[in-house]
């Protein structure tokens, strides 16, 4: 017949399959039936199982499988995996293996008997597929669900407080409302950092620009310091902080006066301690910063929330022309 590639008889010439198979990227053994050590054997190693693993096919023919096992290969799996060939099934799994580098993947295999016209298994092929890429995909996306559970919960917590005290440090209905809606667009833009970053951190001069960009006309403000990023346990309580003393400049400090200027440096301090966050809030040339006759919400985070959050110190001085905050944080992995 037209068109037919075999040997005539129907059934396709043995090398065309065997072609067919070196020529796969699947990586395919053909084993002996026995699975009691020391079977089953490797009689078959295409070339794709040979980039898989680093073998040759001859350092792998006459040798049983196992031998790619170690010890994170998880027994379970290959217990299930003996009863079903036990059993003369097919059988689907993953499994931890190792290469001849020592390094180790995560292979993907679909075993079939193959059998003799009575039906007894004379052979196993197993057709396998390096999934290390995929499955580490699917576990960093489940840390990610898990990070985004833990951080709304959060999240809510922190709205729910940063609602009882607006309203304890509110006058007015009107204050309270514009305080709130400021409050918890700070909170939005915050996540929004974090969110973008794919190890959910956000970095703390994003933080400040944030907060500051859209005031930032005349050479009015100064920001220096070197990139430094924050986990997300950290920024939120930071991003806050920074919003506070932006409104409070806005409303009484130096960005209500015209020719009021705003400098913001930082630095990572090294120490006995660990490193830390220095970073110097400094108001210049705009009114007196008065003494507050009431300790509102920006006053108690700084001192409070802030220090207890982030086991920061924090230092305030309300100097002739304008507020001056420092601020030492100790960063992730260091003593307070």
């Amino acid at each position: 017949m037209a068109g037919r590639v075999g040997t005539g008889t129907g059934a396709p010439d043995p090398r065309l399959l065997r072609a067919a198979v070196e020529a796969t990227g699947e990586a395919i053994l053909i084993t002996s039936a026995d699975i009691d050590e020391p079977g089953p054997r490797i009689e078959y190693a295409n070339p794709a199982f040979t980039r898989m693993t680093g073998y040759e096919a001859e350092e792998v023919i006459g040798r049983s499988p196992r031998f790619l096992q170690g010890p994170g290969t998880d027994r379970a799996v290959l217990d299930g995996l003996r009863a079903a060939m036990k059993a003369g099934e097919m059988a689907q799994g993953e499994a931890l293996n190792y290469r001849k580098d020592g390094t180790t993947y995560v292979v993907e295999w679909l075993i079939t008997p193959v059998r003799d016209t009575e039906g007894r298994t004379r052979h196993w092929v197993s057709a396998q597929r390096d999934v290390t890429g995929r499955r580490a995909g699917e576990d960093r996306q489940a840390l990610l669900v898990r990070e985004l559970h833990h951080r709304v919960k959060n999240t809510l917590a922190t709205v729910q407080a940063v609602l009882n005290a607006t309203m304890r440090s509110s006058l007015s209905v009107s204050e309270f409302t514009r305080a709130l809606s400021g409050r918890i667009a700070s909170l939005a833009r915050t996540h929004a950092l974090i969110t973008e970053d794919l190890a959910q951190a956000a970095s703390f001069e994003g933080l400040l620009r944030a907060e500051l960009d859209p005031y930032d006309e005349r050479g009015r403000l100064t920001l220096e310091g070197p990139a430094v990023v924050l986990p997300s346990e950290l920024a939120v309580p930071v991003g806050m902080a920074l919003h506070e003393l932006t409104t409070n400049a806005l409303r009484h400090g130096s960005l209500a006066a015209p020719t009021g200027r705003l400098q913001v440096a930082w630095w990572v301090e090294e120490g006995p301690a660990g490193r830390a966050l220095r970073w110097d809030w400094s108001e210049h040339d705009g009114p007196p910063a008065p003494h507050p006759t009431r300790e509102g919400f920006g006053h108690r985070l700084l001192n409070k929330v802030l220090a207890t959050q982030t086991r920061a110190e924090v230092d305030v001085d309300f100097a002739p022309d304008g507020l001056r905050v420092s601020v030492r944080m100790p960063l992730p992995g260091t003593a307070a």
